[in-house]
């Protein structure tokens, strides 16, 4: 029993850490110590600094688990990359839900300067022309693992847990790596309570706001100069689904979002397109569905379809993947347990 003891005294003895570099040390507690702030409270742990030492107390696995957030952000700011709070939350999700490799979004110091052919890209990492991209989560390594193994992938999840941008930054990365020639992205353009007819502008301007969040993730990742290029030249194409009818889609990357919204003959529409060297990534959220009552949705409908097929991958995100602000992890938390009330208590029909 005193062996026990000693050992679980041993276990927690505090961990000390020491940095280098005063002016890091400062980026790395975040203004105010914000992000120190943070890893406690997620952690359970107690963080001091003196200088440029720290010193972690608490439970011996949640010390082991703040060492690998606070030493992982301080490499990323060694390499040149900023830390904002999102990263630090990433940091600490990857240490809770998986496998502790690297985490974190590399976002640069300054936004308008490119990545550098030769900054070395961290194992699981996706490198674009602005941006070099980490998993945030343990579901979002799974899932950059399957868009570069497999040739269809379904991101299947509720809303902030960046199915549409990591397979965005997926395509951009084949792009600028010759292994694709082309990226189409595309969503159905389904009402969510709008109507098309009644918005100014012809077809395309009507078309536009549906697609926005696609554009957004682009210009997230290439310059503007080189989106325009791309779009001018075919090289990029951001376009409604009914466009993709009756077309062999050969040597590109396609994306189809909000998949949820596609009919059952939508969706095999798309997924017969893929030609030779193509992939295919569908996202989309079941639980917001805007199509019409009574109809089908095709994300639904090829789920059960292809369920064993070999050669494509299913992931599956949850509330824990959230990625956006914390209050929308909560939000999801509440709905689905509002709608798991309401299976359970809906009238059962007879037999």
């Amino acid at each position: 029993m005193s062996d026990a003891r000693s050992a679980d005294k041993a276990a927690a003895d505090p961990i000390i850490l020491d940095f280098e570099d005063n002016r890091l040390l400062a980026l790395l507690f975040g203004e105010h110590d914000r992000h120190l702030a943070r890893i406690e409270e997620r952690l359970n742990v107690a963080v001091a600094s003196r200088g440029n030492r720290l010193m972690i107390t608490g439970p011996a696995d949640a010390m082991a688990q703040a060492r690998k957030v606070l030493t992982d952000l301080y490499r990323r700011l060694e390499s040149g990359s900023e830390i904002e709070m999102g990263d630090v939350d990433g940091a600490i999700r990857m240490t809770q839900g998986g496998p502790m490799n690297a985490p974190v979004t590399a976002k640069l110091r300054d936004k308008a300067e490119l990545v550098r052919d030769d900054r070395p890209v961290p194992e699981g990492a996706v490198r674009t022309k602005k941006r070099i991209i980490l998993p945030r989560s343990h579901t979002q390594k799974l899932y950059f693992e399957a868009l570069q193994k497999h040739e269809l992938v379904f991101g299947l999840g509720p809303a902030g847990t960046g199915k549409t941008y990591l397979a965005v930054a997926m395509a951009v990365s084949m792009l600028l790596e010759g292994r694709v020639d082309r990226i189409i992205l595309s969503r159905p353009a389904v009402e969510a309570g709008e109507r098309l007819g009644f918005l100014p502008g012809d077809m395309r301007d009507k078309i536009d706001p549906y697609l926005r969040p696609l554009y957004d993730a682009l210009y997230d990742m290439l310059p503007a100069e080189r989106v325009a290029k791309g779009l001018e030249s075919g090289e990029i194409e951001v376009a409604p689904l009914a466009f993709m009818r009756g077309r062999t889609l050969a040597n590109a990357f396609v994306i189809l979002d909000e998949a949820q919204n596609t009919s059952p003959v939508q969706m095999k529409m798309l997924l017969t397109r893929l030609g030779e060297n193509s992939r295919l990534a569908v996202t989309g959220d079941l639980s917001q569905i805007d199509l019409p009552i009574g109809v089908p949705s095709g994300l639904r409908h090829a789920l059960d379809i292809l369920d064993g097929v070999e050669g494509l991958s299913f992931i599956k995100f949850g509330e824990a993947d959230v990625v956006r602000h914390p209050l929308v992890t909560k939000i999801v938390r509440a709905y689905a347990q509002k709608e798991q009330q309401l299976d359970l208590t809906a009238p059962r029909p007879r037999r």
